[in-house]
């Protein structure tokens, strides 16, 4: 098997990490195997579309969402091209 070296690891974080391993009853060492393991493993989670972020199941804007569906700049009625 490979091995991992981490380095430069912030001091709050491996605190984390030992009261995490502790909790499960597990060295810190496997605690961060487990860790990665069960980050990596999982299914990659495909992003909303912007609709499917701002409106909820039942097609309902979400609370703390604001449509303005107004146009925001004058568009003009047409315009000649010349190539």
């Amino acid at each position: 098997m490979a091995q991992l070296l981490v380095r430069s690891i912030e001091d709050s974080l491996v605190q984390k990490l030992k009261r995490r391993a502790s909790a499960h009853g597990v060295s810190v060492e496997e605690e961060h195997r487990r860790i990665l393991k069960e980050m990596l493993n999982r299914p990659a989670v495909e992003k909303p579309s912007l609709m499917g972020f701002l409106l909820s199941e039942e097609g309902q804007v979400r609370p703390n969402v604001e449509l303005d569906l107004s146009r925001s700049r004058d568009v003009e009625s047409h315009r000649e091209v010349v190539l």
